[in-house]
């Protein structure tokens, strides 16, 4: 007994220890912060708020009907890894952010989620992740070769930051704490700033909103605010802030801003009260049919763009990490098939390379398919 006794004492030590370095381990500070103060209790006025968490417009399990964790992970870590990355390093641009024409009017994307908007004078920068990772764990979550062409200190001035949720794949503790000296407004949904203040951001430059609301940043340019099909969280706790999508309104253009969603009916109720739109930025990648409810298949992101009144489709999500199961390029293929069936236009440019959006839009060669 007294043997046995000794073994169960050893096991809780080892269980506790582990326990302690995982706590310790979370401490860091990448892992942003959650919610308190004030900030939880405007977080608990929202009628998107229930529970003690946010929730979706619609009830979305986070794994489909017969799917379980152990399946997904099982897959993930054991089934065919053919093609989930690139071969090759990637093709792409490098151009001076520094010295754009601020007449122009223009789309820089840099893989992923991550992109550069220079609209009527003003600079927008969209979920950036330069870090070469989209984790906590740095050798774990690599960005594909090529595809990490930008750094922080490549960026001027950046008018107005945007950031659709707080997971690692778009929102990056690295990167957003080296922009801070160049951001001036950063524009992202309820609970997010907690992360942000953490890292240096004052609570003056930071705007947090709710679905449905409207911001007027300056003169001539509006920021609606909208629900998507999703999830939030840096950690244990998910929920606790808010995923978003966004309508920009400026002088000259509509765009939409998508973030991360699953296909729903918002796209449409987006589309009746806002559109059409110039252009619409979709996630296309990430997919799988154990978690079709918070990311869309590539057919459903055509689909999505057709019922926002898309003028032209720019997808993201794709091309710099690998979260899923799929092929890096299935994505885009699966896409634009489905476009060109159904006559949507779309941008599928180089890492990098100056989309200019005017008159003819420079759609871009099918440059993956001279890759493996």
């Amino acid at each position: 007994m007294r043997k046995l006794m000794s073994v169960f004492g050893v096991i809780l030590a080892v269980i506790l220890f582990l326990v302690l370095v995982v706590y310790l381990f979370m401490q860091q500070p990448q892992f942003g912060r959650n919610p308190t103060g004030a900030r939880l209790e405007r977080i608990r006025q929202s009628p998107n708020y229930k529970n003690g968490q946010f929730q979706n417009l619609s009830p979305t399990p986070m794994l489909t009907e017969g799917a379980s964790y152990f399946t997904v992970m099982k897959e993930f870590l054991f089934g065919d890894k053919a093609r989930r990355t690139p071969a090759d390093s990637l093709p792409g641009k490098k151009t001076d952010l520094l010295h754009l024409d601020p007449a122009e009017d223009l789309l820089i994307w840099f893989g992923h989620s991550s992109y550069f908007l220079q609209l009527d004078g003003r600079k927008f920068l969209v979920d950036p992740v330069f870090s070469g990772s989209a984790s906590p764990v740095k050798f774990t979550t690599r960005s594909f070769q090529g595809s990490d062409r930008y750094s922080p200190e490549d960026f001027p001035e950046i008018d107005y930051l945007f950031i659709t949720h707080d997971h690692w794949d778009h929102l990056d503790y690295e990167t957003v704490k080296a922009l801070e000296p160049k951001v001036k407004r950063v524009i992202t949904g309820l609970g997010v700033g907690a992360h942000l203040e953490r890292w240096g951001y004052s609570a003056g430059k930071i705007t947090e909103k709710d679905w449905n609301e409207e911001f007027l940043p300056e003169e001539g340019f509006k920021v609606n605010t909208a629900p998507a099909r999703h999830f939030s969280g840096r950690g244990f706790k998910s929920n606790a802030s808010l995923w978003m999508s966004f309508i920009l309104t400026t002088p000259s253009k509509r765009i939409y801003l998508g973030g991360d969603s699953g296909y729903d009916a918002h796209f449409k109720a987006i589309g009746e009260e806002f559109g059409p739109f110039d252009l619409v930025i979709l996630e296309n990648g990430q997919y799988d049919k154990s978690w079709k409810y918070i990311h869309m298949m590539p057919e459903e992101v055509v689909q999505a763009a057709q019922d926002l009144g898309a003028k032209m489709l720019f997808p993201g999500h794709w091309g710099k990490f690998s979260l899923s199961n799929h092929a890096w390029d299935e994505p885009v293929k699966r896409l634009t098939e489905e476009a060109k069936r159904k006559g949507m236009p779309v941008l599928h440019p180089l890492i990098g390379d100056t989309v200019i959006l005017s008159g003819d839009f420079k759609k871009g060669t099918a440059w993956w398919m001279e890759l493996e």
